[in-house]
């Protein structure tokens, strides 16, 4: 019995470490040639946390947040330390809107950036990395294929 636990074991093992390697598992979107390796926002959980907390957003890094529909969207800063850039995509994987998202002053009050089209996907990176990457509304956005198959 142990030894069978112990191959079971090491097969699980061998499984995750292949993963690990498997570039079709990252998660990434890039614009205009520019690439951002993300993190996914699937639930409504981790869509309400976002990026909150954070003292910091990595250069080249950010967060997708994925729908399973496609309509306008609203966003606010709720508890984030740091400035932000914001990208709604819609389901044809085109900008439908952007904004830089500032720092909220006063958490009562919090601002809401909308995309006013349709949006299944939104992208929050650094401040700024948008337009010096020259994104631009119209746009088109590749997702790898680890977020496509989801």
């Amino acid at each position: 019995m142990l030894n069978r636990y112990a191959i079971v074991v090491a097969a699980l093992l061998a499984l995750s470490a292949a993963a690990g390697c498997d570039r079709n598992d990252e998660t990434y979107v890039t614009i205009n040639g520019r690439r951002w390796d993300v993190e996914l926002a699937t639930t409504p959980e981790n869509r309400f946390l976002g990026m909150s907390g954070r003292q910091d957003v990595p250069a080249d890094t950010g967060m997708l947040f994925v729908f399973r529909d496609s309509q306008p969207r609203e966003f606010v800063m709720r508890g984030c330390l740091v400035p932000l850039d914001i990208a709604f995509i819609d389901e044809h994987l085109r900008i439908v809107a952007i904004h830089t998202m500032a720092v909220a002053e006063d958490p009562t009050k919090l601002r809401k950036y909308a995309s006013i089209k349709p949006a299944m996907y939104a992208l929050e990176v650094a401040a700024g990395s948008l337009g010096q990457a020259r994104v631009n509304v119209g746009d088109a956005v590749t997702l790898s294929p680890a977020i496509t198959r989801r």
